[in-house]
């Protein structure tokens, strides 16, 4: 078994509010969610996921556990939000999704202003929010990552994926004003292969939209992986030195320690309040 090393920082800071979203499923999102969180638990930080995919809420399963709550039992005043966030790893801890997520765009004056209170606790625990959002650009969608201080979009090697990509960058920047976006490729040959899909995108973006696309790194199609997600181990613990491992290592690494926070938008609170249609 591999040693898994996990140094808890105070932060007293604002949290770092990262969306991973992709334009179609099947590109390993929320694998790439699981052990980015991981990861960056490992050198460090504490991190909070909050799996915004409600129609296909796996997280907890990726990490061998079974939540008894969603988020949609503090939506209804069933549980508190402290009682529905579960510790999956060390350092790591998570909001488990559901239906609950939409209807925060639709509970009563009373029920915002007493969610937010118990997010206002939240604040500073975490050093970074990482959302999975579900793929597409349904409404919900938009919502989670419009209110993210990062975006992060994942490209796999089928032309599909990078179509609906350019997609979902298009509805955000027209609905939601985004104009910057992080871009990462998963399942592709090499870096070369990587840099080809990711200038195709920021070509056609750069011509059509006014928009910044910055290319944060990629994952290479890799068995280690794809046996580590099948047998539900994480490959940058179960297989840390694998190629996948050390490449989602480096994104983990980058997206941890961004800086080009949005002036526009503060941490946790904040993202609570756009999605509860306050700000």
């Amino acid at each position: 078994m591999n040693s898994f090393y996990y140094s808890p920082t105070h932060n007293q800071g604002i949290t770092k509010t990262i969306s991973v979203t992709s334009g179609k499923g099947g590109v390993g999102k929320s694998s790439m969610v699981a052990n980015m969180a991981l990861q960056m638990a490992r050198e460090g930080k504490r991190v909070l996921i909050l799996d915004g995919d409600w129609g296909m809420a796996n997280i907890d399963i990726m990490f061998g556990v079974r939540s008894r709550y969603t988020v949609e039992d503090v939506v209804k005043g069933r549980k508190e939000l402290k009682d529905v966030i579960v510790e999956v790893a060390p350092g790591v801890d998570l909001i488990p999704g559901g239906q609950g997520l939409y209807d925060l765009q639709h509970i009563d004056t009373l029920m915002r202003r007493y969610l937010l209170d118990q997010v206002g606790t939240l604040e500073g625990l975490y050093d970074v929010m990482l959302i999975d959002t579900a793929p597409g650009i349904a409404d919900n969608v938009l919502y989670l990552n419009s209110a993210a201080q990062e975006i992060c979009i994942i490209l796999g090697p089928d032309p599909a994926s990078l179509t609906d990509a350019y997609s979902l960058i298009k509805v955000l920047h027209q609905k939601q004003r985004e104009t910057r976006f992080s871009i990462m490729c998963n399942q592709v040959t090499d870096e070369i292969d990587a840099l080809r899909i990711f200038k195709r995108l920021d070509d056609v973006a750069s011509q059509f939209l006014c928009v910044r696309l910055k290319y944060i790194g990629f994952v290479p199609f890799d068995p280690e992986l794809r046996k580590a997600t099948k047998s539900q181990q994480l490959v940058v613990l179960s297989r840390p030195m694998s190629v996948s491992g050390q490449a989602i290592q480096g994104i983990a690494q980058k997206l941890s320690g961004f800086r080009e926070l949005r002036e526009s938008k503060g941490g946790m609170q904040f993202f609570w309040e756009q999605m509860m249609g306050v700000a």
